[in-house]
């Protein structure tokens, strides 16, 4: 295996193929959660951004830690609570006492990787604000507009609504992450590695380093770009994407940035597969993660992420993939 000092100083190009050992580290860090760190850095290399879901305890924190310090970003942890508002997400304009001017002092929003901890304990406004930041990498304060550092990502985790003091998200903010992962409870054999490991879990994340160039991260958002979809893969995409619309236990279906995102997803899991064409395969895993969590359901069932993961696994069922 490469030692982080040596692959940081190769060529952009052979730090882009080191991504199999960044998979592997993670992995052996974040125990039980193999699909979700596959996915996540899919995600990160289209250039999306992350939406974490589970009970607390689970590694959701831990693992957007250490996705950062392997993808050598600047990074920021922002703990949102009951009382936080945009100014201390965003920045403000203060004065300076020598000049006499107001300076722009940026908030935790200004770094590569952000994680946005527990996001649904802040207040609609505040949640609110992170849109302009998560769309167009920009925000924008006393009439200002500052760009953000690129790459930029956006790792948010959260806890159940149904948990006391949490404030579900708005369509419009779930519609900006390319993903939403649920991460569950590890196996009992993955939680008695955990528990009896020789080393911590804080004692792994703080001896890792930084693995690649930001810069590299850059070049694998083109590369996802030129991953080739072919025209009967694409229709079954744009099919299944129809179908969320026409359901009847669906009151709105997936937007077509969904279906971008959906389309982007699909060929960074070609990508990190090694691959540069696109399969019906890689749909049938994105579905789900790209689209459950812009489905608005009718009904009882609104607002229910289980149920329209039900109702995802129907349609990839009725729908039929080409061969």
């Amino acid at each position: 295996m490469l030692e982080a000092a040596h692959l940081r100083s190769l060529p952009l190009e052979e730090q882009a193929e080191a991504l199999p050992q960044l998979r592997k580290i993670l992995k052996e860090i974040v125990r039980g959660q193999d699909e979700a760190i596959d996915l996540l850095l899919a995600s990160l290399c289209a250039g999306g951004h992350i939406l974490l879901e589970g009970v607390p305890g689970v590694g959701k924190t831990t693992l957007a830690r250490c996705v950062a310090k392997v993808l050598g970003c600047s990074f920021h942890r922002i703990q949102f609570t009951a009382d936080m508002l945009p100014s201390d997400v965003m920045g403000v304009q203060v004065l300076n006492p020598q000049s006499h001017d107001f300076e722009f002092k940026p908030g935790p929003i200004f770094a590569q990787v952000v994680l946005a901890d527990e996001i649904n304990r802040a207040p609609p406004k505040t949640q609110s604000a992170l849109l302009e930041a998560m769309g167009e990498a920009k925000v924008s304060v006393e009439g200002i507009t500052h760009d953000l550092p690129a790459p930029f990502s956006v790792i948010a985790t959260q806890n159940p609504v149904e948990q006391h003091g949490a404030y579900p998200l708005p369509e419009s903010q779930l519609d900006r992450f390319m993903v939403c992962l649920p991460l569950g409870y590890p196996s009992t054999r993955e939680e008695y590695d955990l528990l009896f490991s020789q080393v911590s879990v804080e004692e792994e994340v703080a001896s890792l380093e930084a693995m690649l160039d930001p810069q590299a991260l850059l070049l694998l958002h083109a590369r996802v770009n030129a991953v080739n979809m072919a025209e009967p893969v694409a229709q079954y995409l744009l099919t299944l994407v129809s179908a969320t619309r026409e359901h009847p236990q669906i009151l709105l279906g997936a937007s077509p940035r969904g279906a971008m995102a959906l389309r982007q997803m699909c060929q960074a899991r070609a990508l990190l597969d090694g691959r540069d064409f696109v399969l019906p395969d890689d749909v049938k895993a994105c579905a789900e993660p790209v689209l459950a969590h812009r489905l608005v359901l009718a009904g009882s069932a609104q607002g229910q992420r289980r149920e329209a993961r039900q109702v995802l696994t129907e349609l990839l069922a009725s729908v039929p993939a080409p061969r």
